[in-house]
């Protein structure tokens, strides 16, 4: 569990981080450099859930080797199936991690939503939802790694 208390922002504590994949963790279906790396570190103080609609149908080949729980969305409507989703965790122990209108949902539900600005840009729709906005997956999961970090961006 990942715990802070940040001054007008409030005490959080995380017990899953949820993530999209594609244009968050990977593009066109490869993560990206140094992701694996990250989520293993993270994933030995939180549980990581990957969400995706595997559009290049890579993803559970490329988490394989990693502690995550992968979930194939399937049909429609994927930002309420996002949703549902992180709710069914608990989203008040929830962060979020993601970039696509698809996202939107539930990077504001989540007690943390964590837009990221990789190669694919993000929709300004999920921007505006989000808490925070960092250029990179990586910096993304080392705002959790060190939650300081948290206390230096959202306090007011």
């Amino acid at each position: 569990m990942i715990e802070t208390d940040i001054p007008g922002f409030g005490k959080i504590s995380l017990k899953y981080a949820v993530f999209d994949y594609n244009g968050t963790l990977a593009i066109d279906g490869e993560l990206l450099p140094g992701v694996k790396d990250k989520l293993s570190g993270l994933s030995s103080q939180i549980a990581v859930h990957i969400l995706t609609a595997d559009t290049f149908g890579k993803a559970a080949a490329q988490l394989a080797d990693l502690p995550v729980t992968l979930h194939i969305l399937q049909g429609k409507n994927e930002a309420f199936q996002k949703l549902d989703y992180i709710n069914s965790l608990g989203a008040d122990r929830v962060v979020t991690f993601g970039n696509g209108n698809n996202d939107r949902l539930m990077l504001a539900a989540a007690a943390l939503g964590i837009i990221v600005m990789e190669n694919e840009g993000c929709s300004m729709r999920s921007l505006q939802a989000a808490n925070i906005g960092v250029r990179s997956i990586l910096d993304g999961i080392d705002l959790l790694l060190q939650p300081m970090r948290l206390k230096a961006t959202l306090r007011f």
